[in-house]
């Protein structure tokens, strides 16, 4: 496509979401160390939603957190989508002994190798967990104000719901738009405050 005479480049599409709601009362099991809590039959029926929407988004990959509730929601969406899954160790959970720093450092080079690939074949979606996909919204320049707004709606203040979808988008090298485009459940959406110039 061209505008002006000049070529534009292509859309890149990565979706961060995160895995269905698990069992939250199985106390005895950790919630950041393989396998972690499974997800109860509410979280596979949101996962199956969540494949619906990735297929109807024309996912072309999935790449999963080890832990087992992401892992199942990426099987269970990637059933419903027709879509390959990949476990990925560095988008698991964020561990207790793990500062924001940490958790980015380990997920960014997957994102980018999702951007890659995108950019190459296609919408890729990375299942992963409510915390690092904040730490991901926040240091990709996601402000302040738009991930609260999310947090203050969804459990355990998570920016998205279980099995919910942010969509970050951006046209050849420039900044990462990013909004939240699939939910299991209603939720209000984000409305930027004017600006008069």
């Amino acid at each position: 496509m061209k505008s002006n005479g000049t070529a534009t480049p292509a859309k890149t599409i990565v979706y961060l979401a995160r895995h269905g709601t698990p069992d939250w009362n199985m106390k005895d099991i950790r919630y950041d160390v393989p396998p972690g809590p499974p997800l109860v039959e509410k979280g596979e029926r949101e996962a199956r939603q969540l494949g619906e929407f990735l297929r109807d988004a024309g996912v072309r990959t999935v790449y999963a957190s080890p832990l087992v509730r992401a892992q199942r929601t990426a099987e269970l969406a990637g059933d419903v989508a027709g879509l390959p899954i990949t476990v990925v160790d560095s988008i698991a959970e964020y561990r207790r002994e793990e500062n924001d720093d940490a958790v980015f450092a380990r997920f960014v080079a997957c994102f980018e190798a999702a951007a890659e690939e995108a950019a190459a074949t296609g919408p890729v979606a990375l299942v992963s967990h409510g915390g690092p996909v904040r730490v991901m919204l926040e240091r990709l320049g996601v402000s302040s104000d738009h991930v609260w707004h999310y947090r203050r709606q969804f459990d355990h203040q998570n920016p998205l719901p279980p099995a919910g979808a942010w969509e970050l988008s951006r046209y050849g090298s420039g900044p990462w738009e990013a909004r939240l485009v699939f939910s299991p459940q209603t939720y209000t959406a984000f409305q930027p405050a004017p600006v008069f110039v």
